[in-house]
């Protein structure tokens, strides 16, 4: 029995380094396996073929990102992800799944649209692969996911009608970031919250992707520095009080009870009723897409999280000024 935690990850895949930068925070032994090079290990302990895959010291798999550190924030509760105050610590939840969910389809969108990403993005993965292959090799495999992952782009909704609307959600919200951190290391302040951890490595990918990456270098260097930061993420300091956030911060929700909310309402409704496809309104512009099976589970988790602190009034009244308490009730 090891006494480190494995964690069988990818460099690109944003939970994988999710994870790893919890670890990291938490000073947690463990030991970062390419899941690729790895395959056997990996089939051995997943109950599903998704990254991160957690293997703990007593030998059990885990997976799942947000479940991966719940679990261990019980085991490693110092310093902890989540605010004292029970509101601060249910808009940090908030902003996680909104990282988790709308975040990684403004990153999955980006990486797989244009041709320069997806010939990008293609080549790393191939040589995760097969990390000591030949150039002509790597060229071949990459093609290969080339096409199958450019194919993909339903599962996120992804489409020549909604590029523009996407790209314009991915605007908004590093003009939302870029002011809020400006004078604080963090989402909530001087340590990281889990917000930070669920929409942190989101954009640390787009920080890596040719398109994504260069308008986050030319329009937002705070952002630039947080999400690598987020890498190897440091207690610097205390958690931040509403009064001191609310001016920048609460755009953020702003968007979230104007976007990400109403959309996974959508999704979990077109679920529910078995639809094919389903369409939404956003902050007036319709936004369609296949429903996704997921979103409307995590959406049910956040639902029950907000119904075991839905007595606390001064958290109401953010999330009605926000717009978000309709979606959460």
């Amino acid at each position: 029995m090891s006494d480190k935690y494995r964690i069988y990850g990818a460099e690109m895949s944003p939970y994988s380094v999710k994870i790893r930068s919890y670890f990291r925070y938490k000073s947690i032994p463990h030991q970062w396996l390419q899941r690729m090079q790895h395959d056997e290990d990996f089939k051995k302990y997943a109950r599903l073929p998704i990254i991160p895959l957690v293997v703990t010291p007593e030998d059990e798999g885990i997976q799942d990102s947000t479940p991966i550190i719940e679990k261990l924030e019980k085991i490693y509760p110092d310093p902890s992800i989540h605010p004292e105050d029970p509101t601060l610590a249910f808009l940090s939840a908030l902003i996680e799944e909104f990282g988790d969910e709308w975040g990684n389809k403004l990153l999955f969108h980006h990486r797989w649209y244009s041709e320069t990403d997806q010939v990008a993005s293609a080549h790393i993965l191939a040589r995760d692969v097969m990390p000591d292959a030949d150039a002509d090799t790597i060229g071949g495999l990459a093609e290969k996911i080339r096409n199958r992952m450019s194919g993909r782009g339903a599962f996120v909704g992804s489409s020549a009608e909604t590029a523009p609307l996407i790209s314009s959600y991915f605007d908004q919200l590093l003009e939302i970031l870029e002011p809020h951190l400006e004078n604080r290391l963090y989402l909530f302040g001087d340590r990281p919250a889990f917000a930070d951890f669920g929409l942190g490595l989101q954009l640390y990918e787009m920080a890596l992707d040719p398109t994504t990456a260069a308008i986050i270098r030319a329009r937002t260097p705070n952002v630039l520095k947080w999400v690598y930061r987020m890498t190897e993420p440091r207690n610097d300091g205390p958690f931040e009080d509403w009064r001191s956030l609310q001016p920048t911060l609460e755009p953020l929700l702003r968007c979230a009870g104007t976007y990400f909310l109403p959309w996974s309402t959508a999704n979990a409704a077109a679920l529910e009723n078995e639809e094919e496809n389903f369409s939404v309104q956003l902050n007036g512009d319709e936004y369609a897409q296949s429903p996704q099976k997921y979103h409307a589970r995590s959406l049910g988790v956040l639902k029950e999280r907000y119904a075991a602190v839905a007595d606390n009034s001064a958290l109401e009244q953010v999330l009605e000024n926000t717009g978000c308490l309709a979606y959460l009730q």
